[in-house]
């Protein structure tokens, strides 16, 4: 009895460590991905970032719709001076979106116009296995 809780003890911890480095390897990734579509949005490149964001994104929003709605949030803010990372949070389920992979990137950001700012960034894995962005929000 001792041998299988010992035997089920190891499993459930080398599961666990496994989990973990999964989730660190998809945080880089997306965060890779965050920054260069952030790259984008940072220059008034608006076409662009739709184009290379997730689908779930690009079903949601059209592409003219987001280059109004991104241009109307982002030009009062100036240019970007600042942006660190706050947090990044891997997730399976989000509210209001199709179950999947996604980490929810939150960076402290300083703008020309805006001294302190949150953006939130949320890339997911998409369905070609490459992480893209699926959503944006700045408070």
């Amino acid at each position: 009895m001792k041998t299988l809780l010992a035997v089920s003890a190891a499993i459930l911890i080398t599961f666990s460590f496994s989990t973990l480095a999964d989730d660190s390897n998809a945080i880089a990734q997306a965060q890779v991905a965050a920054k260069s579509w952030l790259a984008l949005t940072d220059v008034a490149k608006y076409s662009q970032s739709w184009d290379d964001a997730a689908s779930f994104f690009k079903n949601t929003i059209t592409k003219v719709d987001w280059e109004k709605a991104i241009k109307g949030v982002r030009s009062p803010l100036g240019a970007m001076k600042v942006r660190k990372v706050k947090s990044a949070t891997f997730a399976r389920t989000l509210p209001g979106a199709p179950d999947g992979e996604y980490v929810v990137i939150q960076y402290e950001s300083q703008f020309e116009n805006k001294s302190a700012a949150i953006e939130t960034v949320t890339p997911m894995h998409d369905k070609d296995g490459a992480w893209r962005v699926s959503g944006y929000f700045i408070k």
